[in-house]
């Protein structure tokens, strides 16, 4: 994990004074992490993207990211914190993953909301790996506690992680070694979720907005009907069809304890978002994804807090950007999630 706080620069408006922050004078690093905030992760990797057969480029995303995030006014009441990055460059994607997966965990125990800039979509088999270890090491707290309370054992709770994935793609693909085999890519993740429910014996409760049906196969709307999930194509995202999609949206969120939020870039039109592995024919847009995100985002749990544990950014890719067009929207998510969050 290196962090480099060198990117993190600037304008600055000293005549302002505290009101004229912006984000590269407030952030801190991760070692400065005294309070409660959100913790940013980059996942510097495109090795799920090569195994996929995409354009590769996505490896710069969260640096690319990261220098445009840097000049935007802080409009902020808690610290975010940079953890730095994640860097896949020697093919093993699996330890990369696994990687990212302690830093969500260890930034959740540390009662911070996390915020990860990849890297291809398999950034989200590693975000998902700390998720579930940090609910599972909760649920053996929990279960001790009780016994605890009680002098006899409880029935341990299931948690239920909605994870909802603005993208052009279901990315659940059965890897090429087989449904158990340990070897994924950029298409996989959520295959690798629903099998890691699946052992957990949690349910798989996965919501893709904004597929392309021309880029996504018979199969795999087969595959998603058979894991129940939440599924409305590009040509459903559109303003005349905003309300019914916001209550199946209200009803998935309800039935859920946790959310972890992931956006691909690749949802948005290509006009929007060049900078992807895969750019899209027609996409999504933003005002559509933004009014579904308020809503997300303004979800909270029993005692107020916000139900997003984590959220994380995909598919961004530097090389085939078009005067930082992608990096500028993707910076702009990031500040707009963050700022919901806390």
């Amino acid at each position: 994990m290196s962090i480099d706080m060198g990117v993190w620069a600037g304008r600055t408006d000293p005549e302002d004074g505290e009101l004229g922050m912006r984000w590269h004078q407030k952030i801190r690093p991760a070692d400065q992490a005294n309070d409660e905030g959100i913790m940013l992760l980059g996942f510097a990797c495109d090795e799920g993207v090569s195994r996929n057969k995409g354009r590769t480029g996505a490896f710069d995303a969260p640096v690319a990211i990261r220098k445009v995030l840097a000049n935007l006014a802080w409009h902020h009441t808690e610290p975010v914190y940079d953890g730095g990055d994640i860097c896949c460059s020697d093919g093993n994607l699996e330890l990369a993953q696994h990687r990212l997966g302690e830093d969500v965990c260890r930034a959740l125990r540390q009662k911070h909301k996390v915020m990860v800039l990849g890297g291809g979509h398999e950034v989200a088999w590693g975000t998902f790996q700390g998720i579930g270890n940090y609910l599972i090491q909760k649920q053996h707290v929990n279960e001790q506690q009780n016994q605890d309370a009680f002098s006899s054992a409880k029935a341990p709770s299931t948690p239920k992680v909605g994870i909802i994935n603005f993208d052009a793609h279901f990315d659940l693909r059965n890897p090429p070694g087989g449904q158990q085999s340990e070897q994924g890519s950029s298409g996989t993740p959520f295959h690798q979720i629903a099998r890691f429910c699946q052992l957990q014996g949690w349910p798989f409760h996965y919501a893709c907005l904004g597929l392309s049906r021309t880029s996504n196969t018979q199969a795999l709307y087969q595959k998603a009907d058979t894991l129940s999930v939440l599924y409305k194509d590009d040509v459903e995202l559109k303003q005349q069809n905003l309300e019914s999609v916001q209550e199946e949206l209200q009803a998935f969120i309800d039935q859920s304890d946790y959310l972890y939020l992931t956006i691909d870039m690749d949802v948005f039109p290509a006009a929007v978002a060049p900078g992807v592995s895969a750019p899209a024919a027609r996409g999504v847009p933003v005002e559509i994804i933004e009014n579904l995100l308020s809503q997300i985002l303004s979800s909270k749990t029993q005692n107020g807090d916000s139900k997003v544990l984590v959220a994380d950014i995909a598919e961004y890719n530097p090389r085939f950007d078009i005067d930082s067009q992608t990096a500028r929207l993707a910076a702009r998510l990031v500040w707009t999630i963050a700022r919901a969050l806390r």
